[in-house]
């Protein structure tokens, strides 16, 4: 179930909201209605591998117990937590990372190894994490050990943010857990957040989708290089349309359910250097790697060739957590080298001080961005050829002339969206906070109505980040 879908608008989320606020000034009942219906929720697309859910929960759970009773012995404590950490890797692994390993030493080494074909449960990337996040915060004793199992399941099962994140750490809200209260400002400022991602999605995303795969459809001898660099670019700006309106309706239903997750996005695109874009962008997977990997491994705090490899092993591991393909693999292992560049050379913290970094950060972000879009390291290079006046294509063609005309507003607005132009504008303007409310409430309600008009017509297409 995708929260942009008639099932999930009209029928999911006014039940539970409705269960939920009867029994809400108790909280144990309260707690045990948001887990039913978040594997509910999860059951809808994956029924069966609700139960593998379950069992990778209920583990965490027993490591957690066994970490905080044996908490007076560190090699015991961590031994556990080596064993935690074997299990949620290995469970990622098996169904993520199986076919894609088979596949390649049967091409390595011309064997013919079986392959399992096991189907990817949805959100596996998202709930691993969560569950290695609890194990580990109880560890580090940064959260309270949850006894009640209901608790660590609701933890991680919880459906706002159970299948495209954020990630939310344990410590953020294992006290909102037991001890949250729901207001009637928080339910209306979430449902705004929830309202406002719903548009970001079912409006922007999904039309921006549209263009994009008209343009990779076509054969390369029919495109230009401006069409190439158009759908590059609109690309970029799909995903972040689909996954911070993902994110947005996550915030927004934990804060009407009395839960305050962490921001996901900051405005990315107001970056001015590629590590300033990593600081903006997905901020909750950014922060899980450097305090869960790239802390431990030593950080920054050493010498430069020690950096260079924790940087290449938290770079080449982000990319793996995106897709088994050699894709996710050269595109996380190209953020690295970028990165590696910025600090040695001091470019990136010059390039924060220019106007111009703007264009420098964008540039390098689109070109790495192309290779996840792409079928094969092959399709990448022929898309690159085609951008960077190496196929032969022409610069300017009446294919691109039709798209700038026919979607050429849509794109520009899509990018005018994306940027703080309404707070800069209230701002410039010193428009009364009255007014700005008024303006933003009929605002919202209009895009609200068409982005309802799209789900209702059925064109929609499932978040980006569900193969993840």
């Amino acid at each position: 179930m995708v929260f942009s879908s008639n099932a999930f608008l009209f029928f999911f989320l006014p039940i539970v909201l409705g269960v939920y606020y009867i029994f809400r000034k108790n909280r144990t009942a309260a707690n045990s209605i948001l887990t039913i219906f978040s594997l509910l929720f999860y059951a809808w697309g994956e029924p069966s591998f609700v139960f593998v859910m379950l069992l990778s929960i209920f583990i965490n759970w027993i490591f957690a117990l066994g970490i905080d009773h044996y908490r007076a012995r560190t090699r015991a404590a961590k031994a556990i937590l080596f064993a935690s950490c074997v299990m949620n890797i290995g469970l990622l692994g098996v169904f993520k990372y199986t076919s894609f390993i088979v596949t390649n030493v049967n091409k390595a080494f011309s064997v013919s190894i079986p392959d399992p074909g096991l189907a990817l449960p949805i959100g596996i990337s998202f709930f691993t994490f969560q569950a290695m996040s609890y194990v580990i915060d109880v560890y580090r004793g940064k959260g309270e050990v949850q006894k009640n199992f209901m608790g660590v399941c609701l933890y991680i099962s919880f459906f706002p943010q159970l299948i495209a994140g954020p990630i939310v750490r344990y410590q953020t809200i294992a006290d909102e857990i037991k001890n949250r209260r729901e207001t009637l400002d928080d339910f209306c400022t979430g449902l705004r957040r929830f309202l406002v991602g719903f548009a970001k999605k079912a409006i922007l995303a999904n039309n921006l989708a549209l263009v994009v795969d008209k343009v990779f459809a076509y054969p390369q001898s029919e495109i230009s290089v401006a069409l190439m660099w158009y759908a590059a670019i609109a690309y970029l700006i799909q995903v972040y349309y689909d996954f911070s309106g993902y994110s947005d309706m996550a915030i927004g239903l934990g804060r009407m359910f009395g839960f305050h997750f962490l921001e996901n996005f900051n405005y990315p695109f107001l970056s001015k250097s590629v590590a300033e874009f990593w600081r903006r962008w997905h901020i909750s997977l950014t922060t899980w790697f450097r305090d869960y990997v790239f802390f431990p491994l030593g950080g920054s705090r050493v010498k430069t060739g020690r950096l260079i490899f924790n940087m290449f092993v938290v770079w080449s591991l982000t990319g793996l957590w995106h897709g088994a393909e050699w894709t996710y693999l050269v595109w996380g292992v190209g953020f690295f080298l970028v990165q590696v560049i910025e600090r040695l050379t001091g470019v990136g913290k010059h390039m924060e001080k220019k106007w111009y970094g703007h264009i420098y950060a964008m540039f390098f972000v689109v070109v790495v961005t192309v290779l996840i879009r792409s079928e094969s390291i092959g399709h990448a290079l022929n898309y690159y050829k085609a951008m960077f006046f190496l196929g032969g294509l022409p610069v300017w063609n009446t294919l691109t002339g039709i798209f700038a005309h026919e979607y050429g507003l849509f794109f520009a607005v899509s990018i005018i969206v994306s940027l703080p132009v309404g707070p800069w504008i209230e701002k410039k303007l010193h428009i009364p906070e009255p007014v700005s409310e008024i303006v933003r409430f009929l605002g919202l309600a209009a895009v609200t109505v068409v982005a309802v008009s799209y789900v209702i017509v059925g064109s929609y297409n499932p978040f980006i980040y569900f193969n993840f």
